[in-house]
């Protein structure tokens, strides 16, 4: 992690930037806020500040939102009182620091503001293979895509190949493509010269520069604009990046991951993505699994959370009831792990007794997990499950578009021929003109579409057609 501390390094300061560096973090210093402020803007990038109390705190953070640099505060300082805490809080800082410092308590902030801990957990069979394979290219310097639906955890893999490979000890620079407007997303890749459009008042190093030696994420690169994307493209074949403004190229070093919720091959198709773009992008490809096609990731990274928010919320770690694992298990987490992680961190602050029970998981409008009104439903018999079953279909299928409900239909029931066309159209009520259509379609999506099995099964689907 990288620290910047502002302020006059006095002993107690000093002392707490020692025990900073004893956790890992690599520091820099200035006194005043100003000069923080054109370090970061030089590209001098730091994951935290530690800002001594009596520095205007509230200027220091709009001098950075001006650049649009967002970097978390935390204020320091010996003798402070309760009301200067509260005021350094109130200014923007997220946490306070009394000195003489604590080594405890320092190593607690930096792991709650920085965020560093973002572990790689799986037990599913589908994820290890991902993660294997991502173990395999990591030390490499191909470029990397990562795919799969939003919350799965594309930037904490992104992250896992950053932390095994030859440039871990370097920066690791994200930007949200899909979260900066066009007009500055080039500035903010690139930098700027001072000077080259209104607000440009000084030199900017942009994310591209920031990130030399190390690995920049280009986070939902499928939102750039095209435009953008020729100047990316460049950038990433001759190693030489253009600041806006500017007169000479700039030479960088750095390993590109980006990542896409979307389907890009679609993207190259309807003329909104460069398909040399996608190639270079594309070396190697990880898709990352729906959290619903890997049911068994879901209790151990539901242990992780409870853990990390008893922690985080200093109430004691409480296990999982039986019941509670089987309504997360059942649930659909139609926001995979981001959905499953905010569920975890209300159960954690709901759950009264031993254990977490199903009545503390609740979805984000307060209602409660399939079963949680119901636990009984567990041992109630064949009725008792067939309506549990019942229920959790109704579920499921609550916000799902129509064309999702009927791509989910139609392989479910492929599946259940397996594999027969013709007798799958018949169930559907479709002609077999319009499924192999439907099929196609899907195929083209990278959808796998289940084959004729073999032996008798096979027979019988050839003599169906």
């Amino acid at each position: 992690m990288r620290l910047l501390v502002v302020g006059r390094l006095s002993g107690q300061l000093a002392q707490a930037v020692k025990m900073a560096m004893a956790h890992g973090a690599k520091v820099q210093h200035v006194e005043r806020a100003d000069q923080a402020t054109e370090q970061l803007r030089r590209g001098q990038g730091a994951d935290l500040l530690m800002v001594d109390y009596r520095i205007d705190i509230g200027a220091l953070i709009a001098a950075n939102d001006a650049e649009r640099i967002h970097v978390p505060v935390v204020a320091c300082g010996v003798d402070a009182g309760a009301s200067d805490a509260a005021a350094a809080i109130k200014a923007g800082a997220k946490e306070f620091i009394p000195l003489p410092p604590d080594a405890d308590l320092i190593a607690a902030v930096l792991a709650a503001v920085a965020d560093d801990e973002r572990p790689m957990i799986s037990a599913d069979p589908s994820m290890k293979a991902v993660i294997a394979l991502a173990d395999q290219v990591a030390r490499s310097e191909a470029s990397i895509l990562i795919t799969g639906e939003s919350g799965v955890g594309k930037e904490v893999m992104a992250r896992h190949l950053h932390q095994n490979s030859r440039r871990a000890d370097k920066p690791f620079i994200s930007v949200n493509c899909a979260a900066i407007p066009d007009n500055l997303l080039e500035s903010e890749l690139f930098g700027h010269e001072k000077g080259a459009f209104t607000g440009a008042v000084a030199r900017r190093i942009g994310k591209f520069e920031e990130a030399d030696g190390g690995t920049l994420l280009l986070d939902e690169i499928s939102e750039m604009d095209a435009r953008l994307q020729a100047k990316l493209l460049r950038a990433i074949q001759e190693r030489v990046i253009d600041r806006v403004g500017g007169a000479k190229p700039v030479k960088v070093d750095i390993r590109i991951i980006a990542t896409s919720n979307r389907d890009l091959a679609r993207a190259v198709s309807e003329g909104t993505f460069r398909e040399d773009l996608l190639y270079r992008l594309n070396v190697v490809n990880l898709r990352l699994p729906a959290l619903r096609e890997r049911p068994g990731d879901i209790a151990v990274l539901a242990d992780h959370f409870v853990k990390k928010y008893a922690a985080a919320n200093g109430v004691p770690v409480r296990a999982l009831s039986a019941d509670a694992r089987r309504a997360l298990v059942a649930h659909r987490w139609t926001g995979n792990v981001r959905e499953l992680e905010n569920a975890m961190h209300r159960a954690v602050l709901l759950a009264v007794g031993p254990e977490i029970d199903v009545e503390a998981i609740r979805l984000p409008d307060g209602q409660p997990l399939i079963g949680a009104s119901t636990p009984s439903t567990y041992d109630a018999g064949p009725a008792g499950r067939a309506a549990q079953a019942a229920d959790a279909l109704t579920r499921s299928m609550v916000g799902q578009t129509v064309a999702q409900m009927e791509k989910t239909l139609i392989l479910d029931t492929l599946g259940h021929c397996l594999g027969n066309r013709t007798h799958a159209a018949n169930i559907l009520g479709i002609s077999i003109r319009t499924l192999r259509n439907k099929l196609n379609e899907y195929a083209d999506e990278g959808t796998p579409i289940p084959a004729p099995q073999s032996g008798v099964a096979a027979g019988y689907a050839i003599g169906m057609g």
